[in-house]
């Protein structure tokens, strides 16, 4: 009898989440998924219900509450004991500066700083799984940030919708490479993954000014866009290699400042730091 395997997926209430969700539930994988909205991620669990020949779970998250995330932590871990694959795909870009009661910006908390979180409070979970893999979904907009200002890490100084948004897509594929160098020893898995443009509802809270321009483009399905997803947390052949940038099904070269060590390592020290304060 083949042992049943088990998947997180945070954004799993629509777009490429809801679609790996359901593909992996479908194959009798138990699939734990996040949504923040009930009524959408009420919908998207009778979606995958639907389909699904394992166990699903839905829990719902504020991943950019560090408390609300750690809170989901352990509800995860009293769910199951080990965790084959993480993907960490929930997040999104905000029209305006949002400050979290934790004294965050809710975009960093949001895309980067949950996951990161996440990952570390379930660590035990994916070392318990032999073999884990951790995928981050992120963005090329990663390559449009140039540099980061340790002295106001968040932005919260000088913040700008979009400047905002390519530096924690950058923070995603820095944590991957962090995480591949730390958890190789556990033998987990980590990559960053860019799907492309999907049509989905990304463009509900981005400025006006972005959902003009993303309206120009040719957009994916989501179930097109988390094909390479899926096959990212399945594959022999991407379980073989560890800290790479993915674009859709093709490995690339990321932004150069992602493929420095001591870059990847003071994030990794920084968001330490934040989470420690928040008391985690």
């Amino acid at each position: 009898m083949t042992e049943t395997r088990t998947a997180v997926i945070t954004g799993a209430s629509s777009g490429i989440g809801k679609e790996a969700a359901k593909a992996l539930a479908a194959c009798g994988w138990h699939v734990i998924g996040q949504g923040r909205d009930a009524a959408r991620s009420a919908a998207a669990e009778a979606e995958i219900r639907a389909v699904a020949t394992g166990r699903v779970d839905m829990l719902s998250c504020d991943l950019s509450l560090l408390s609300d995330t750690a809170r989901m932590a352990d509800e995860i871990a009293a769910l199951t004991p080990c965790i084959d694959v993480m993907l960490c795909n929930a997040g999104g870009m905000r029209q305006e500066l949002v400050v979290t009661p934790e004294g965050n910006d809710a975009s960093f908390a949001g895309n980067h700083l949950g996951h990161f979180l996440l990952v570390q409070q379930l660590m035990p979970q994916l070392r318990a799984a032999g073999h884990a893999r951790v995928i981050s979904t992120t963005s090329d907009g990663s390559f449009y940030c140039k540099r980061i200002d340790w002295d106001d890490l968040q932005l919260l100084h000088k913040w700008d919708s979009g400047a905002s948004y390519c530096l924690v897509k950058l923070c995603n594929v820095l944590f991957t490479r962090e995480l591949a160098r730390r958890g190789a020893a556990d033998g987990i898995v980590a990559h960053a993954f860019h799907p492309g443009v999907v049509g989905s509802n990304f463009t509900s809270h981005v400025p006006e000014s972005t959902r003009t321009y993303m309206a120009t483009l040719d957009a994916q399905m989501p179930e097109v866009a988390a094909q390479p997803l899926v096959w990212l947390a399945t594959s022999a052949e991407a379980g073989a290699s560890t800290g790479l940038y993915w674009n859709k099904g093709v490995s690339e070269a990321p932004n150069p400042i992602a493929l420095d060590d001591e870059i990847a390592a003071r994030l990794w020290a920084e968001s330490e730091k934040l989470i420690a304060q928040a008391g985690f």
